[in-house]
């Protein structure tokens, strides 16, 4: 029972949102940046501290700064299994991105339809090592416009520019 709870709660399971019979496999599967985690840790460490000064409380009113402890610990918990199941997927034909613990979402664009990308890098993305894509398509709505907390984003950028033009979709390679 374990095993089939970390299988499908741990993991988004990429692998089987491949075309595999196409030939399609994985250039670079892209997590969260680690500050994504702050947060979600901070309002953790509130729970329990709440929890251990929740026995100094009145009796009648012990009740109160339990459930707000755990309260807390569950939302904190919920926050971070959400960001470690979203990722975003560059393979050889195609960028994907699945999010989602309960239900998942699966957002797909061609490599042909990519027209722009845009990497934004705030002051704290620049210190932290993480930026923001931005993807303009041939589709008006997509959902994968926005791809946040990026590690690593200049290096990612160059790997799906490669990749574009590896499949030979921005015209021949000029040697």
């Amino acid at each position: 029972m374990a095993g089939l709870l970390r299988r499908t709660f741990a993991e988004p399971r990429i692998g089987r949102h491949l075309l595999r019979d196409e030939g399609e496999v994985i250039v670079d599967e892209v997590r969260k940046h680690w500050v994504v985690y702050v947060t979600p840790v901070l309002e953790g460490l509130l729970g329990l501290a709440v929890l251990v000064a929740f026995p100094f409380v009145d009796i009648d009113l012990a009740w109160f700064p339990l459930l707000l402890g755990l309260g807390l610990l569950a939302h904190a918990g919920w926050r971070a299994l959400s960001r470690h199941m979203d990722r975003f997927v560059v393979t050889n034909m195609r960028v994907f991105r699945v999010r989602g613990v309960l239900a998942q979402t699966l957002a797909t664009m061609p490599l042909g339809r990519i027209l722009d990308i845009t990497v934004h890098k705030p002051l704290t993305g620049r210190l932290c090592g993480y930026g923001h894509f931005v993807f303009e398509s041939a589709a008006q709505e997509q959902g994968l416009r926005d791809i946040s907390h990026v590690g690593r984003p200049d290096e990612r950028d160059l790997v799906i520019q490669r990749v574009v033009q590896r499949s030979g979709l921005r015209g021949p390679r000029v040697n």
